[in-house]
């Protein structure tokens, strides 16, 4: 599960992928994953806290039309935004290096679905995934 992004109509040049993320901390910046970030797609359920393991603070539970993974299926129509508290958050897997998202900045962004994005727009899709990856610039993946 998961959202493709790319410049181009045509899907020209693959940016990466949003895709959810699990329960994070947003006060504290850490995964509830008690395997971290790397395993937060990988993870079982007894691989997951109940709480931040720094602040201690107890999960909130999200409704579909609230959480990431209701993002990802299509039922939060919410402005992506940054949180706070214990809440779902997304990771961002990049195809590109922030220098050539930077190069390309003029040109329009789309989702896999159509969805169209300016660059301002994508910035703010960016803010619901505090859990970015680099391991896959240049790497052929969807």
């Amino acid at each position: 599960m998961g959202t493709n992004f790319y410049f181009g109509k045509n899907r020209d040049i693959h940016i990466g992928k949003r895709s959810a993320a699990g329960w994070y901390c947003w006060d504290c910046g850490e995964t509830l994953c008690s395997k971290g970030t790397s395993r937060v797609h990988h993870g079982r359920d007894e691989d997951w806290l109940d709480r931040c393991p720094r602040c201690r603070q107890r999960l909130e539970p999200e409704s579909i039309s609230e959480g990431a993974a209701g993002r990802e299926l299509g039922f939060n129509k919410d402005n992506p935004q940054r949180k706070t508290g214990v809440k779902s958050c997304c990771s961002f897997s990049w195809a590109i290096t922030l220098k050539q998202l930077w190069e390309n900045r003029r040109k329009q962004i789309y989702d896999e679905y159509g969805a169209k994005f300016s660059f301002a727009e994508f910035m703010g899709v960016l803010e619901e995934c505090p859990i970015q990856s680099f391991g896959s610039v240049g790497v052929e993946f969807s």
